[in-house]
């Protein structure tokens, strides 16, 4: 079982559509750290929660998955996104002010949730915010060993995009692993996910030592295409996983793959070859179809659509 330390958010999802509006607890850091926590892992959360009926729902929420919170204290309350669907295509999201506005507060506490894991994920963090970045980065030794990485930059709560992307890449090259997706890749720079790739890698091997430290992995993901592993001269794809049934919501498939693929570091260690990686890539492949068969972000395996008779660690 994996000591995993999980960083972000935590938050309440509305989604409105032309059937009404309906709540769940989410936020991309919270869907990995409960994830994580239905693969087996012993998982500790650290975000901004508030004083109120909403934090109180969270709490409660990441107690019954057996998540561990350390919650920074939101003066503006818990952080809410709106998704609206209610027009048809693509949905709009607004943020309220407590998101926009998010903050993590590195006391003691959060310090030692972070020291004392064997991994630590970091998802929809603020890398606009200079101190905040500071802070992260004093917390974390050894980086290169146990920071997985998910940047999950929103348009909604961004501050200053081009700080946030530099400030990305930065810490991104220091990490274990790395996860970016297409839509990452247009918000932050206007440019495909090839390019980003390409940017993550070139700004890692510029700041590692290659004859002493292993190459950055970066696990990118492009929704209906798929996800592909790039580490040092390999390349693993692994395309979507038909299962039965129809495909309800994809907003918790990203944070799905994530929860997946670091499980399987955790138990496992971070792949070495090609085939190791492919077991890793298909399994995070069949939660991520498991997952978008249900409303919400909660991470699913193939259990709940009776596809296969087995799913382990």
């Amino acid at each position: 079982m994996a000591r995993i330390t999980v960083v972000g958010d935590a938050l309440i999802d509305e989604l409105r559509d032309p059937r009404g509006s309906r709540e769940f607890v989410g936020g991309a850091a919270l869907n990995v750290a409960v994830g994580l926590s239905l693969l087996g892992d012993n998982v500790t959360l650290v975000a901004m929660v508030g004083d109120d009926e909403a934090g109180a729902r969270i709490r409660a929420y990441l107690h019954d998955y057996g998540v561990r919170l350390v919650a920074s204290p939101s003066p503006h309350g818990t952080s809410r996104a709106i998704s609206d669907r209610s027009a048809g295509g693509e949905p709009r999201y607004e943020f309220n002010d407590a998101a926009r506005r998010r903050a993590l507060r590195f006391d003691a506490a959060t310090r030692a949730a972070i020291a004392e894991a064997d991994l630590v994920v970091v998802s929809c963090f603020p890398f606009d915010d200079a101190e905040q970045v500071a802070s992260l980065v004093a917390a974390i030794d050894r980086p290169e060993h146990r920071l997985i990485v998910d940047g999950n930059p929103r348009a909604g709560m961004l501050r200053d995009r081009a700080a946030f992307a530099a400030v990305f890449e930065a810490v991104a090259a220091h990490a274990l692993l790395v996860k970016v997706g297409d839509e990452d890749a247009d918000l932050l720079l206007g440019a495909s996910l090839d390019v980003f790739v390409d940017r993550l890698r070139a700004a890692s091997a510029g700041d590692r030592d290659a004859s002493r430290v292993r190459p950055l992995a970066v696990l990118a993901t492009a929704g209906r295409d798929g996800a592909t592993l790039h580490h040092g001269d390999l390349r693993v794809h692994a395309g979507i996983v038909a299962l039965p049934g129809p495909i309800v919501d994809t907003m918790g498939a990203g944070d799905a793959t994530l929860s997946a693929v670091t499980h399987h570091i955790g138990a496992r260690g971070l792949p070495g070859d090609e085939a190791s990686w492919s077991v890793a890539l298909d399994t995070a492949m069949t939660v991520a179809a498991a997952t978008v068969r249900h409303e919400g972000a909660l991470l699913r395996t193939p259990h709940a659509v009776g596809s296969v008779d087995s799913f382990g660690s």
